[in-house]
């Protein structure tokens, strides 16, 4: 049974493999990653992965890592993602009928339904299903996949990924591009994107 009750819900996975990075020399990175990175960005695994990693071990194990982007079905139609994902599964939605005068934006919502999504993906794509079966979580700049990861280490699961950097990455502070997501980031490090929607990645729940 279908647990998406989102509309135009889209699902996204990916798979992570031990065997084109030691295990010992990713969590060694990841440890001196993790002293610069802002406390939002941080995971309790202490799990992350730079975009070109991430391209890498998708590319060379494909179908034995989930990948999945984290971000909404609008960020991802017009913003754009990559093809390399397994599919969508939304960390949090937006309410269009509540507004944050606070952030300025609309008011967002936390997918209670996160985890058994992403256990529905991982039965949908045939991986190998189980608690330490190895997930990256992609979003916008690294705060959701962060959440993400904790979420899914409190479910039992002992090797997600937060792809630190995120789909489109982190502002400028300064400069005139000051403001613009254009420091890094998997589109900014010139790895494959596209604005054109694979069908077979999204599920549509009317």
């Amino acid at each position: 049974m279908k647990r998406m009750l989102l509309p135009a819900l889209f699902i996204t996975a990916g798979l992570l493999s031990t065997s084109v990075y030691a295990s010992v020399d990713v969590k060694a990175d990841s440890s001196s990653i993790e002293a610069k990175l802002p406390e939002k960005k941080r995971d309790i695994l202490h799990h992350y992965l730079s975009p070109k990693e991430v391209y890498d071990i998708k590319k060379t194990e494909g179908n034995k890592v989930l990948f999945v982007d984290i971000r909404t079905p609008y960020e991802i139609q017009f913003v754009g993602y990559t093809d390399m994902i397994d599919g969508n599964v939304p960390y949090i939605t937006y309410d269009y009928s509540d507004w944050d005068d606070k952030k300025k934006t609309y008011k967002r919502q936390f997918n209670s339904g996160f985890v058994g999504q992403v256990e529905d993906l991982m039965k949908k794509t045939g991986i190998n299903y189980g608690k330490n079966t190895k997930i990256i979580l992609m979003c916008r700049s690294g705060d959701r996949s962060a959440k993400a990861t904790d979420l899914m280490a409190k479910n039992g699961y002992t090797n997600v990924w937060s792809a630190w950097q995120g789909f489109e990455g982190d502002k400028a502070k300064s400069g005139e591009n000051k403001g613009q997501r254009v420091v890094n980031g998997w589109k900014n490090a010139g790895l494959p994107w596209t604005y054109k929607m694979d069908k077979n990645k999204a599920a549509f729940v009317f």
